[in-house]
């Protein structure tokens, strides 16, 4: 059995939901419901009430003090006396388990790899936060996971610290970021989906940010403390970097120097960069989405030719994505939702930038997608169940996205009327 005093310092926690004290596995803390996570305790529910009672077909939050690092987490899903449809996130709402359904007595074992980081870096530095960062569940003192489903039961949780797989760090703006609330969603929260226990995804990405303030703020020298050899580096940058003006600023100017830095940082490392230009707005004209980015994409592309960096186009996927789906049904992939539609949501949104689940799932497909064209070993590190469901020979194509109501996402608990920086 764990002792709590011990949990901020041991390398794995095993946890039993299953309600009976008695049948818990010996090497398990048995949870109670009274089990509460506070600044005087390591473990227990948070954020939201607990459940009425374990194993009842309820949402809840549960975190685990630890310290920055890979954490191989395994829940075993599934209740003995109903049938469950559960869906796992962890942090600020990284998917990692979609709509998981069992039947009546049968339990399932998944296993992903969490990324858990804080601001410091070392005793003198630290990234600089935004206001709105710092209630972000990927910045608190803890790992925290969601169980939420249209059924959800899980009856345990084990998680062990994990520093020998690599780890995929996530560079960018607002739609590469982890949002914590509904309806906003990015690409960089959706992909965990698809990566299971063989791979880590470190988003450092934040709404508003350029290549430079990204440099500036120390969220690179906050990535670059944690890289180590067989890691990658994604950065998607050109969406805010479009607006710096002064001197020095300009797409073949400050923004290719600042690219240069994460080549140049990360192959110190010995980790490999990977490019990803920006995706598009919705801006139609005529059927058409029209260009919004100026030469911001063509001089990453430029900087990837000439320094050998793989480079996924995500600007011409999403351009494809948008104009299959037409000018009236790709508002289905952005924030786009009459008032009323959420909880406290007094005004109609109309975001034409930022995506929602639906949209941000999809792009995360190109991605992967790219991955694919690029033969990166990346692809190779992906569950089964990608290449069951899009192989080689038929692999997800943005002309043709899925069906928006084929899609199935139960909410987190956690509204944001505000949108996300960035425009």
């Amino acid at each position: 059995m764990l002792l709590v005093a011990a949990a901020a310092s041991a390398q794995s926690w095993d946890f039993d939901f299953s309600g009976s004290k008695s049948k818990a596995a010996a090497s398990a803390t048995f949870v109670s419901i009274t089990d509460r996570y506070s600044s005087g305790t390591d473990y227990g529910f948070d954020f939201i009430a607990s459940p009425s009672k374990l194993g009842a077909a309820e949402p809840f939050f549960f975190s685990v003090r630890v310290p920055d690092g890979n954490y191989r987490v395994t829940v075993t899903l599934g209740a003995r006396r109903r049938a469950a449809s559960t869906t796992v996130r962890a942090e600020s709402r990284r998917l990692f388990v979609e709509n998981l359904t069992t039947k009546k007595g049968e339990q399932r074992e998944v296993s992903f790899i969490v990324h858990k980081h804080s601001p410091q870096i070392d005793e003198k530095r630290s990234m600089r936060l935004k206001p709105r960062e710092l209630t972000k569940l990927n910045f608190d003192d803890r790992l925290t996971l969601e169980i939420n489903g249209d059924a959800p039961a899980c009856s345990r949780i084990r998680i062990e610290r994990d520093d020998d797989v690599p780890t995929l760090f996530l560079c960018g703006n607002s739609t590469v970021v982890d949002q914590d609330t509904e309806p906003w969603a990015s690409w960089g929260q959706m992909i965990t989906r698809w990566f299971g226990d063989k791979i880590a995804v470190a988003n450092f990405a934040e709404s508003g940010e350029t290549a430079s303030t990204f440099i500036g703020a120390n969220r690179l020298a906050k990535a670059l403390s944690m890289m180590k050899k067989g890691d990658y580096l994604i950065a998607e940058f050109g969406h805010n970097d479009q607006k710096q003006r002064g001197p020095g600023m300009g797409a073949y100017y400050n923004f290719a120097t600042a690219l240069k830095t994460f080549i140049d940082e990360s192959r110190a490392r010995g980790a490999t960069p990977i490019f990803v230009t920006p995706t598009q707005r919705r801006s139609f004209r005529d059927g058409h989405i029209q260009e919004t980015h100026a030469d911001y994409p063509e001089a990453m592309a430029w900087v990837a030719e000439r320094e050998k960096v793989p480079l996924i186009d995500l600007h011409a996927m999403t351009r494809t994505f948008y104009e299959a789906m037409g000018e009236e049904g790709s508002k289905k992939a952005f924030v786009h939702y009459p008032a009323g539609s959420y909880p406290g949501q007094t005004t109609e949104f109309k975001d034409n930038t930022h995506f929602n689940p639906y949209g941000a799932y999809e792009i995360a497909k190109c991605v992967i997608e790219g991955m694919r064209q690029l033969r990166l070993p990346l692809f190779e590190l992906l569950r089964p169940d990608y290449a069951a469901l899009y192989p080689a020979s038929a692999p997800f194509n943005p002309a043709h996205p899925d069906a928006v109501d084929a899609f199935h996402w139960v909410d987190s608990p956690f509204f944001e009327a505000q949108k996300p920086d960035g425009n």
